[in-house]
């Protein structure tokens, strides 16, 4: 049919803009519990810290009495569109398509990230720092030493998120960027600037993350909820003699512990 767009091109697209954002989409979703869900809420299990004890020989044992509360993330529907001109579907070479498939999903990937910042900062969590000066080996060390004493795992999931900027003044100090501390391996600039670990946490920059205010976080303490993982479809408009790409995706996310969760401020 003449107003059909060949079923390889279809494919092929939904196919570029799942690697897309698989690739350069969204640099949090990882790093957060997620949970795929029906229906329009995530719940999410907060279990509380329990104590061991003994016992009396023959004696009863005594339970933890763990506290569980229950934290809700409410599903929200986003889009990311593009029309494709029917005559330039004729002209359209791969790396066209690629461009477009990888604005869509940077588009739902900054999205999924603006979600998850948010429900970062909802929590809130134990403020480190201040808004007076760039961030110092005191402040790295304050950070370790509150999350150890909330009794957050040191388990690989530490994470802290970073506005370009606060990253960047991570250089200034020594013990972060000298190999006499972290080895010739772990150098900022070793294997390109990625995720860096340092202290227990894995650090790493993000766009998402508002100036001034960046979030140190276990993986436990934010969830994000998945109703629908991003998609693609492609719809003909006569009206405008173009091909509606249409990626989309139904997602929310929420805060579940406080104790996993500090504002690392800085100046900038």
């Amino acid at each position: 049919m003449a107003n059909t767009i060949d079923t390889a091109f279809i494919k092929q697209f939904e196919s570029d803009v799942h690697l897309a954002y698989q690739r350069m989409g969204s640099k949090l979703r990882n790093t957060v519990r997620t949970s795929n869900v029906t229906g329009s809420v995530a719940r999410f299990q907060k279990i509380g810290t329990g104590s061991a004890s003994t016992k009396s020989r023959n004696g009863n044992i005594s339970p933890m009495e763990l506290a569980h509360t229950t934290v809700e993330a409410t599903m929200s529907d986003f889009y990311a569109a593009e029309y494709i001109d029917k005559l330039d579907e004729l002209k359209v070479n791969i790396n066209e398509r690629q461009a477009v498939a990888q604005s869509a999903a940077a588009a739902l990937g900054r999205k999924t990230d603006e979600l998850i910042y948010a429900a970062m900062d909802a929590v809130g969590g134990t403020a480190i720092h201040d808004t007076s000066s760039a961030l110092a080996i005191a402040d790295m060390l304050s950070l370790f030493e509150t999350m150890g004493t909330n009794n957050v795992p040191e388990d690989g999931q530490r994470y802290l998120a970073m506005h370009p900027k606060g990253f960047a003044d991570l250089f200034a100090i020594e013990q972060f960027a000298s190999s006499d501390y972290v080895g010739p391996s772990s150098l900022p600039f070793a294997g390109g600037m990625t995720m860096k670990e340092f202290m227990g946490f894995k650090i790493f920059s993000t766009s998402a993350v508002t100036s001034g205010k960046n979030i140190a976080y276990h993986t436990s303490a934010i969830g994000l909820g998945i109703n629908a993982d991003v998609s693609t479809e492609l719809n003909y408009v006569a009206e405008k003699a173009s091909h509606l790409a249409t990626s989309m995706m139904s997602m929310g996310a929420v805060g579940i512990d406080a104790n996993g969760v500090c504002e690392v401020l800085d100046n900038n």
